[in-house]
């Protein structure tokens, strides 16, 4: 797959190149994939939260099921969903997104090295223009696990960008 990918990049060098100080609501993000995406109609978070999860662990499975298949019709409706996609769930609403090939944003833990290009369907999709990669934080190289706090700020930036966006923002 490598020259295949190699040929992908060279064709759409705009998608794979590290964009810097992309700015939204007053804070600065270091981009990779279609930052076009960003002048999209309307745009929803992807925060399942964890009383969601609990209550399906407790035999309640409908608010969280509920949420997910939201999120999902929300996407098929046109909106460009925004999450860093942490928990299993949130992934299972990104390999959805991916497999229905709806536009998505990603907020990613780390920055980007040189030469960064997304691994396997992400890379499929930030060639499609159908992704953008943001980060507010510098590439870290021995930066190996995400912590809590850091999950929670890119929640709420997640939500800040939707707000920002969408002209909702308080």
């Amino acid at each position: 797959m490598n020259p295949q990918r190699l040929a992908t990049k060279r064709l759409k060098p705009g998608y794979f190149r590290v964009q810097k100080d992309i700015e939204i609501a007053g804070r600065k993000y270091d981009g990779v994939g279609n930052a076009t995406l960003l002048q999209a109609e309307h745009f929803e978070p992807v925060h399942v939260r964890n009383v969601m999860v609990k209550g399906a662990e407790q035999g309640n499975p409908e608010p969280l099921r509920n949420y997910m298949n939201g999120c999902v019709l929300a996407a098929r409706k046109g909106a460009v969903m925004v999450s860093p996609f942490i928990s299993p769930q949130e992934r299972q609403v990104m390999n959805v997104l991916l497999h229905e090939q709806r536009p998505f944003v990603l907020l990613a833990d780390n920055g980007f090295r040189d030469y960064y290009k997304p691994a396997d369907e992400l890379f499929d999709a930030c060639a499609a223009g159908r992704l953008l990669i943001l980060s507010p934080w510098p590439y870290d190289e021995g930066k190996r696990h995400i912590s809590r706090t850091e999950c929670v700020a890119l929640n709420t930036m997640a939500e800040e960008i939707c707000n920002y966006l969408n002209g909702t923002e308080s």
